[in-house]
């Protein structure tokens, strides 16, 4: 951490501070919501440790207050999750070659780090915002955790204060830039689309997968960059 403290740029540091602090208050509003849905603090911190998933976390805290089963809160976060296939292949050479590093790296593979990293077009440079991102989102998600369970039912209903809105505008502050390019734009939009027609009808976390077929938007990679055989 300390080299990549030295060799980040700048703008690299400060995003990546500011996206780890938002992370913070948005922890603190899941480990709020979890203790007024009666989980218990070691539940809620351990998930937060071991999950590390905001919207799974959030799903299976809202099946449990919802009197739902365990195994439904399991399912429903697994199902969530599912993007995380395609993210991987996405980001499985940024975070190393070696097992170690990418048992690792894939348990700080959240959307927000994904963009991040996804963002830089510079190999090195990707590499190290997504260790970085990863690192700060997770100390600050886990800190922020312990706050808000402590905090207890002080505030009881945290998604009425726009909490829940934080990251998906984050996201799509990072994504921006890149939708300068034509062929980024049309996946962009087929993808929202997708997504938008779908939502009302389909479980949550379905519509960011089918989303994906936006990637057709992209049509076939010019001659030049396609491999001779």
């Amino acid at each position: 951490m300390c080299s990549i403290w030295r060799t980040t740029p700048r703008e690299d540091l400060r995003d990546a501070v500011a996206l780890g602090a938002a992370m913070v208050v948005v922890g603190a509003a899941f480990g709020a919501l979890a203790a007024s849905a009666h989980v218990s603090l070691l539940l809620t911190v351990a998930m937060s440790v071991f999950v590390f998933a905001g919207g799974s976390q959030f799903l299976a805290v809202a099946v449990i207050a919802a009197g739902g089963a365990p195994l439904a809160a399991v399912l429903g976060g697994l199902l969530l999750n599912l993007r995380h296939l395609p993210f991987g292949l996405a980001v499985g050479g940024l975070v190393g070659r070696s097992w170690p590093a990418r048992l690792l790296g894939a348990h700080l593979m959240v959307d927000e780090v994904i963009a991040f990293a996804r963002s830089r077009t510079d190999p090195a440079r990707a590499r190290r915002a997504y260790w970085l991102l990863g690192a700060l989102m997770f100390v600050g998600w886990n800190v922020g955790t312990v706050l808000g369970a402590l905090a207890g039912t002080a505030v009881p209903d945290p998604s009425r204060f726009g909490m829940d809105a934080a990251f998906p505008a984050a996201l799509l502050a990072l994504l921006l830039p890149a939708l300068r390019e034509a062929d980024a734009a049309r996946v962009a939009l087929l993808g929202a689309a997708a997504a938008l027609l779908v939502t009302p009808w389909v479980p949550a976390g379905l519509p960011v997968l089918l989303a994906l077929a936006g990637l057709v938007a992209a049509g076939r990679a010019p001659k030049e960059c396609e491999v001779v055989s």
